[in-house]
């Protein structure tokens, strides 16, 4: 067993000016280079002479590769000074104090301005090959609810969960996880509220950004409405939309005949079937799930779970593929736990809502490295690439007017690191 008394006696000083803390921020650092997100913003954002005004591309990539390493915070900014971590950047990384300055001078009209960034870079990196082409696309809508602590944070409330924060609604790509947009929304908003104009944003977005193919929207039972489905039609996407289990609902169900119910595979204990009714004129596919034994006295008559739709699919395949809507809690976990979303730094509502655009921003870039760097074909979790490629510490020297970064010996993922590194290399600058 090896004596605590060695480590006990080792001296520790932070003296290293070559060091690197985050290395794989070279990864997300060259992407946002090759994309031209900080030549983006600077066009589009203009505070003009409000305070923090100057150089907003710089102070946005600033917080945005603080997200990408998991920072949550204005504070956690200040990683990128330390050691020679600039050295490895395109841009000279903002203290802490000048960002929260440049957040707070946000008003409505700039989150938009940001936000149109956003969808620009998303048209970018979709013309680099990360972008589904004629493809088809699913898009996932979902709301989600941002706790904050205290009553200084401006539209912050409490809403349905009764907990205090705000309500922010998203949609994401359902193949790989990207958020395609977000609009930060007052703790008390209804779930549902301005869904039917966020929707028409992001069709218009994606159709501007390449995603010529079909699209399809799936949300849940909060979203369901006529307006939307109305809205869903003129824009000409199909819907899968989850049904409150209202008493025409609840007709249309009992409607269905004995034999149209098909059995499915169930978790062992049950038994579950699928049919299809009609209701106001649209397809109602339902899934009826029921217990077997003991637990059965829980639980003793069938559970209906209903969605309309206009896809043309057979009931069963419709609703496999409704339920994977499930996946959109991954992304919104990705979100969350790493990327900022659990946090909001300011006490104004439009400085928190910048932010949550820059935390879309982070996850994205994240999505794109592993689509466009590491050639993954399936979405990974923002952890696993974080641990592995973006977290691991390292050394710059030069030499003979060259760079050499210096990477721990037997890194596990070397091969994969290095061959994400000529990919991003290699994509054309955009500016």
């Amino acid at each position: 067993m090896r004596s605590s008394h060695v480590l006990d006696r080792a001296e520790i000083t932070f003296d290293d000016d070559r060091a690197v803390a985050n290395v794989g921020v070279l990864l997300t650092a060259t992407l946002a280079e090759r994309l031209g997100l900080e030549q983006l913003v600077e066009e589009a954002v203009e505070l003009g002479d409000r305070a923090g005004a100057a150089r907003p591309g710089r102070k946005v990539m600033t917080l945005v590769q603080s997200m990408v390493l998991g920072g949550d915070c204005i504070d956690d900014a200040d990683v990128l000074r330390s050691g020679d971590t600039e050295a490895i950047l395109p841009h000279r990384p903002m203290a802490p104090s000048t960002l929260g300055t440049f957040l707070r001078s946000f008003t409505f009209g700039h989150v938009r301005q940001l936000d149109r960034v956003s969808g620009t870079a998303l048209a970018r990196a979709w013309a680099a090959g990360a972008g589904p082409g004629e493809n088809p696309m699913t898009i996932d809508v979902d709301s989600t609810v941002c706790e904050v602590h205290g009553h200084a944070k401006g539209g912050a409330s409490y809403g349905h969960t009764r907990v205090l924060g705000y309500h922010p609604l998203l949609a994401t790509r359902a193949e790989t996880g990207e958020v395609l947009h977000v609009r930060q929304r007052t703790g008390k908003a209804n779930t549902a509220r301005g869904v039917g104009r966020f929707l028409s944003e992001t069709v218009g977005r994606v159709r501007r950004a390449g995603a010529t193919g079909p699209l399809t929207m799936r949300a849940d039972s909060g979203f369901h409405s006529d307006a939307l489905i109305a809205r869903c039609q003129a824009l000409g996407v199909a819907f899968s939309i989850t049904v409150r289990q209202t008493s025409q609902v609840k007709e249309a169900i009992a409607a269905i005949p004995d034999e149209a119910w098909t059995a499915i595979d169930y978790t062992a204990g049950g038994e579950a079937h699928v049919g299809e009714g009609t209701y106001k004129g649209h397809r109602l596919i339902v899934r009826r799930t029921s217990l077997l034994g003991p637990q059965a006295e829980l639980w003793p008559d069938w559970r209906y779970h209903a969605f309309a739709t206009d896809r043309a699919a057979g009931p069963v395949e419709l609703d496999v593929d409704h339920r994977r809507h499930a996946v959109m809690e991954l992304a919104i976990r990705d979100l969350k736990e790493g990327s900022g979303l659990n946090h909001a730094p300011s006490g104004r509502f439009f400085a928190n809502s910048a932010w949550v655009v820059m935390v879309t921003l982070a996850h994205n870039l994240l999505r794109w490295v592993a689509t466009l760097g590491l050639a993954l074909k399936a979405p990974v979790i923002a952890k696993t690439i974080r641990r592995r490629f973006l977290t691991l510490p390292g050394r710059l020297t030069r030499s003979a007017r060259r760079l050499r970064l210096h990477l721990p010996r037997r890194w596990p993922w070397r091969e994969a690191f290095l061959a994400a590194v000529d990919r991003l290399r290699a994509l054309p600058l955009l500016a």
